[in-house]
């Protein structure tokens, strides 16, 4: 691991923190907000990130995936959610399920805006100056990684396989008979995952990843990041 994995480890983070804190605490908002406040009442409301890492799933596999030149691959710890609480059951589990990729989608737009907020910067800041160098550069490499991660955890996420998000929303979208099929699968979900990624079958999330990238990252810095 030489030092511009580290650096990179340690710019990736901020944008990453946000990513899974913000995703985890809008699954309990959105249940406090139809019904339930279970994760309310266990503390889960907040983007403290110590609230949601989970050391092995969160810290552990993503840093060494990203050593050995993986996909970026983890889990935080699961907001619990009583669906019984929910008024509306079914319905309120899927607005529970969309509002982490809603997260991150808004958390991307964020890092977006403001890395087209710094491209007039560049007009007006010395060429090699220290302004650049201690704090545009890092910014904007933050700010990258954070679109980047963002859009990853989004789309990632929206995969129709419970227990990720999108299989519990497709589940609250189907028929009564095919939602209980769908969310029968849930023990077995994260199985068939690694599964797919292992066998590079989920390798298609890189087009709608490149797609939005593109038209989130100005296109000045595309070239710094090999876009």
């Amino acid at each position: 691991m030489d030092m511009t994995q580290v650096a990179n480890l340690f710019l990736l983070a901020p944008g990453a923190l946000l990513a899974i804190s913000l995703h985890e605490a809008s699954h309990g908002y959105a249940a406090n907000r139809l019904g339930d406040d279970t994760a309310k009442m266990l503390g889960r409301l907040t983007l403290n990130p110590l609230k949601h890492i989970d050391l092995v799933g969160t810290v552990i596999v993503p840093t060494v995936l990203y050593i050995f030149g993986g996909m970026m691959f983890g889990w935080a710890k699961p907001v619990p959610v009583n669906m019984m609480n929910l008024r509306n059951p079914k319905r309120d589990m899927a607005l529970v399920a969309a509002a982490g990729p809603a997260a991150n989608l808004a958390i991307a737009l964020l890092a977006s805006f403001l890395l087209y907020g710094m491209v007039p910067l560049l007009k007006v800041i010395e060429p090699g100056g220290q302004m650049l160098q201690t704090v545009i550069v890092p910014l904007v490499v933050i700010c990258y990684f954070a679109v980047q991660f963002n859009l990853f955890l989004m789309v990632f996420n929206l995969l129709p396989i419970p227990p990720l998000d999108g299989g519990r929303i497709l589940v609250g979208l189907l028929p009564d008979r095919q939602a209980r099929a769908v969310a029968a699968i849930e023990p077995y979900g994260m199985f068939i995952v690694i599964g797919l990624l292992m066998l590079g079958v989920v390798s298609f999330l890189v087009f709608p990843i490149r797609l939005l990238s593109q038209v989130m990252i100005p296109a000045t810095f595309q070239p710094i990041f090999g876009m």
